[in-house]
């Protein structure tokens, strides 16, 4: 994860849009995974990431939404070229045949990844605003994994069909 991002001078309106930001960045890693990986029957890791991307929407869209209603439509101080990789899912940890359960686990570190940022963000913030809302995102993310962690219950584990089948000899 990089920024570069003085946290001790955030506004509540540049946490907001920073918030917007790592949402749209983790959507849209998501949304290049499910690409990459395709579609190969329901429930498959392009599934699981698809399903991540209208999640990071939803997230996102909450919090544009809490911005409009404090901020109205102020021009943003911070952008996209402030941060780098903060929600986004592992390009490294990605393949095309992967397991759902595999693509849960790269979910389940990237909310991992997002809560670190915002409770290391913490340590720098002097805003009681902005330690408010970093407090409510970082606890959203453990939710998140909660979240994932029930879901990962439910999948089988191992390699996916395709793979066990490719590691099997060809028949004689």
């Amino acid at each position: 994860m990089t920024t570069t991002i003085d946290f001790a001078r955030l506004t509540l309106q540049d946490a907001l849009d920073l918030a917007i930001l790592i949402e749209e960045e983790a959507r849209d890693r998501y949304l290049e995974l499910a690409q990459f990986v395709g579609g190969r029957y329901p429930g498959d890791a392009g599934d699981v990431f698809r399903t991540m991307a209208g999640n990071e929407e939803k997230h996102g869209a909450q919090l544009a939404g809490r911005r409009r209603e404090l901020f109205g439509r102020r021009r943003p101080r911070v952008d996209r070229s402030m941060l780098f990789d903060v929600e986004a899912p592992d390009l490294g940890a990605v393949r095309v045949f992967m397991s759902a359960r595999q693509a849960v686990e790269v979910a389940l570190a990237s909310e991992q990844k997002a809560h670190d940022f915002f409770d290391e963000a913490l340590e720098h913030v002097k805003d009681r605003q902005v330690k408010k809302l970093f407090e409510e995102l970082k606890t959203e993310e453990k939710a998140h994994q909660a979240a994932l962690r029930k879901l990962m219950r439910k999948l089988p584990r191992g390699p996916d069909v395709e793979e066990s089948e490719a590691d099997e000899p060809p028949p004689m």
